[in-house]
């Protein structure tokens, strides 16, 4: 059962930026109340709040919602949902990787400029991943969702029976990951139709007998397409299927 944290937002300050590859960045943060930082799971996810203006304030009570929507529009915090990659609470910190694209989007616009000292707020969401007791699973995503999937990956009991399936731009978004035994990773050069290469990969591929778990998550037609296509054609229930639409293509400003 997923657990959705009531938590303050926190302050948290960069202390180190990292290229992990043309288009993604690691941020580490810091901040005083990291510790308190609730954290559930590999895909746990932290609203962020971006800065508009030189006095940045963030809302101080856990009723945050009506807070931030009361604050002026010209001072109000930009928020964005990220995965938290890594977290550290005896030492009060946490890494966020962001999706690089310019400036077409303000985390984006914020992650390429950023450097030890900026300060942002970030606030406890909450993970979704809940295999239970499933006999294999699948993974999909696309860049956005990498930093999920990487987590994901590295916390699996070994030999687990796992499928990825990682559609990207191109070869410069690819990852180093940690892939255990029984876990087979494929890399898919996204084509005209966000969704359509995994789904031409899926149609050619013998799934396993057993119960199973599938966790999609990225663009909403790659998410949406992805579980419609293994409801319809290969049958299996919604309820041990997890998706996600991070973001639409069609709300290109919207990281």
């Amino acid at each position: 059962m997923s657990v959705k944290s009531q938590q303050r937002p926190m302050f948290v300050t960069v202390t180190a930026v990292r290229k992990l590859s043309e288009h993604m960045a690691r941020i580490t943060l810091a901040g005083d109340d990291v510790p308190n930082f609730a954290y559930t799971g590999p895909d746990h996810l932290a609203r962020v709040f971006f800065p508009v203006a030189e006095d940045f304030r963030l809302p101080v009570t856990e009723d945050w919602w009506p807070e931030l929507q009361a604050m002026p529009a010209e001072r109000r915090p930009v928020m964005r949902n990220y995965t938290v990659r890594r977290i550290d609470h005896a030492r009060g910190e946490l890494d966020i990787d962001f999706v690089l694209h310019g400036d077409t989007g303000p985390a984006s616009k914020w992650a390429c400029a950023a450097s030890p000292g900026d300060r942002i707020g970030v606030l406890s969401d909450r993970s979704e991943y809940e295999p239970q007791d499933a006999d294999w699973q699948l993974l999909v995503g696309d860049e956005t969702a990498l930093p999920a999937i990487a987590g994901i990956l590295e916390s699996l009991a070994p030999q687990t029976n796992a499928t990825v399936l990682l559609e990207v731009a191109d070869s410069f978004t690819r990852l180093e990951l940690a892939i255990p035994d029984g876990v087979e990773v494929s890399w898919l050069n996204r084509g005209a139709h966000r969704g359509a290469e995994v789904i031409n990969v899926l149609r050619s591929v013998t799934l396993p007998e057993g119960k199973p778990y599938a966790w999609v998550a990225g663009e909403q037609k790659l998410a949406t397409s992805i579980r419609r296509y293994l409801v319809n054609e290969r049958g299996i229930d919604k309820k041990q299927i997890y998706f996600c639409g991070y973001w639409s293509a069609n709300r290109p400003a919207y990281d």
